[in-house]
Order: C-alpha cells, then sequence, then structure tokens
C-alpha cells in the first residue's frame, strides 16, 4: 500500500500523468480523511447503509427458510429448481428500470434489487448446509420422536448455520456493490454513489476518488467484521473440519 501511494505521488508530480486525470495521491487522501468531518457525508452513508441493512435482513429472512426446506425436501427442490435457476442469472442491474417504475427512486427501490441479489448466495448456501447434516443427528430427532419443524429448528438450522452465515457474509459484500452502483446508475434523493456521481459530474477529482476509497473501507470494515464474528461464533465448525 506504501509503495502503491509512493508510486501514485510520484508519477503525478513528476507529471507523467496528468492531474486532470489523477490528483495527487496525497491530496486524494486529505480529502478523503476530511470527508469525514461533513454532515453530507455522513448522511450520504446512512441512506446507503440503511438500504444495505434492510435489505440484507429481508434476504436473510427470506433466503434461509426457503433454503431449509429446499435442501430438507427433495420432491420440492424437483419441484422449484427450474424456476430458480432462470431468475438467478438475470443481473439485478439490469431489473433497475422496472424497479424504478414499480418504487419509483427512492429506498424501496435499492432495498427491492439488494435482496433480489442477496437472496441467491444465502439461499444457495443454505441448501448446501442443510444437506450435510450430519444423518445420526436427523435420526436421533427421529427417535426421540420430533416433529419436523422441531427437527428443522433442532437439528438442521444449528448444523447448518456455518454455511448460512457464509452465505450472508458473501451477500453483505453483493449488497454495498449493488447499492452504490444503483444510486450512480439510477439516481435518487443520496447515497454515496449518488455524491460520488455528483462529484464526477461536476469534475471534482479528488472527491471522486475520495468517495471511492471510502466505499473500498465501508466494504472491506465489513469483511472484517463478518470474519470476526465467525471465527467467533463457528469456530466449532473450523475445528470439525480440520480434525
Amino acid at each position: 500500500m506504501i509503495v502503491l501511494f509512493t508510486a501514485l505521488e510520484l508519477l503525478t508530480r513528476a507529471e507523467l500523468v496528468t492531474p486532470d486525470y489523477l490528483p495527487p495521491a496525497s491530496e486524494i487522501v486529505r480529502e478523503t480523511v476530511a470527508l469525514f468531518g461533513r454532515s453530507t457525508f455522513w448522511s450520504a452513508f446512512w441512506a446507503t447503509m440503511q438500504a444495505c441493512l434492510i435489505g440484507l435482513g429481508i434476504a436473510t429472512l427470506v433466503g434461509v427458510p426457503l433454503g431449509l426446506v429446499l435442501g430438507r425436501f427433495t420432491w420440492v427442490h424437483r419441484a422449484t429448481i427450474t424456476i430458480v435457476e432462470l431468475l438467478r442469472p438475470i443481473p439485478s442491474v439490469a431489473l433497475i428500470p422496472l424497479a424504478i417504475l414499480v418504487w419509483g427512486r427512492g429506498t424501496e427501490m435499492k432495498v427491492a434489487l439488494i435482496v433480489y441479489a442477496c437472496i441467491w448466495p444465502i439461499l444457495f448456501n443454505t441448501i448446501y448446509g442443510t444437506r450435510h447434516v450430519d444423518p445420526i443427528g436427523v435420526d436421533t430427532a427421529r427417535v426421540l420422536g420430533m416433529s419436523r419443524a422441531k427437527t428443522m429448528r433442532r437439528v438442521y438450522l444449528p448444523a447448518a448455520a456455518p454455511f448460512i452465515f457464509t452465505g450472508v457474509r458473501i451477500a453483505a459484500s453483493v449488497a454495498l456493490i449493488l447499492a452504490v452502483s444503483t444510486e450512480i446508475v439510477a439516481g435518487g434523493a443520496n447515497g454515496l454513489g449518488i455524491q460520488l456521481e455528483l462529484a464526477r459530474n461536476f469534475g471534482d477529482l479528488k472527491l471522486s476518488y475520495a468517495f471511492t476509497i471510502v466505499t473500498g473501507l465501508i466494504g472491506l470494515a465489513m469483511h472484517f467484521c463478518f470474519g470476526a464474528i465467525e471465527r467467533r461464533q463457528f469456530a466449532w465448525a473450523t475445528q470439525a473440519a480440520v480434525s
């Protein structure tokens, strides 16, 4: 990182790259730090993160139960797999015009697209985790006379939890990418993508790069947070895999 910073700084200071396209790295860093002291940044940050969190939450609430059912009951999976495979390859960005017609350009539109994009990694990781539940645990639940619903809750869900969390962690990155992309393409009231696009339209390259860097830092922070939770809560799964 230090080497890259130094190289960019030297390239621009030596005028090997025109500042009209790439300002000096030190000025970009200064502008990035200054962003954290502006209320407009925090307003945009919350608008984007609100859509991300709501969309990710809805996708989890929908994707996990569906994944448990599809993974547990083969006949349900066979009956629905055609529809699932038909919808899954459709890019969420391609649905932006339809989403604007239905929900306008507000938070609802972003949330709907985020839910659509995030539900797939959660769904398929849940299906995978459900199908790899230890049969001994299932047989034990059957011997104890547990109902199907209780077996799903007490056996399948805990066993599949590490796979589910991996799907949620992947979906979190997808949610941030899609929220910012949707804001850039579709516009709206506020958001990091909108502020980035406004800076670009007004020719403020330093501010554009600053918003880009901050978005990357947010994604990095989310990655480390989810990774820490995963290591803390599901260390037993890693140990079981090693043993």
